[in-house]
């Protein structure tokens, strides 16, 4: 069974220089430490990455995995899906931008994930708040560096 997560935090950068910053899939590995390669294997016809393969650090190994983009809601925000994985059956997400009381921006993360293996579901929570903590954490820094 899949497990779903959602975090959320603010950001010092408007909706549209987060948003920049997710959908730059290629630069990935420059500032999600757990991102070790990315290549594009498809584009819509505006340029943007629809399937994309990574190899990334997880449980302690080396994983594989290809996710599909949907720009439907762009650019209030990008969701993609799982297409193939070495351990993974799911790895559907969302992130979501919404315009912060004050300036800047509220991200929200939305997560599920199943694993081929069966492990016990309260640690796949905490591998997947792991996941996205550490993701909100990088793409708050990338965003506010870049600012």
């Amino acid at each position: 069974m899949a497990e779903q997560a959602t975090e959320h935090t603010t950001v010092s950068a408007p909706p549209e220089r987060c948003y920049a910053v997710v959908t730059d899939i290629e630069r990935y590995p420059e500032w999600a430490a757990d991102i070790k390669q990315v290549e594009v294997k498809g584009r819509d016809g505006e340029g943007r990455p629809t399937e994309c393969t990574f190899r990334a650090a997880a449980f302690g190994r080396s994983t594989s995995y290809t996710l599909h983009y949907d720009y439907a809601d762009a650019p209030h925000a990008l969701s993609w899906r799982l297409t193939e994985g070495d351990i993974t059956t799911k790895l559907d997400g969302r992130y979501v931008f919404d315009p912060a009381v004050g300036g800047g921006t509220d991200v929200t993360y939305h997560l599920e994930v199943e694993l081929r293996v069966p492990i016990p579901g309260f640690i796949k929570m905490r591998a997947a708040s792991r996941i996205m903590s550490t993701a909100l954490r990088e793409l708050k820094a990338r965003v506010e560096a870049a600012g």
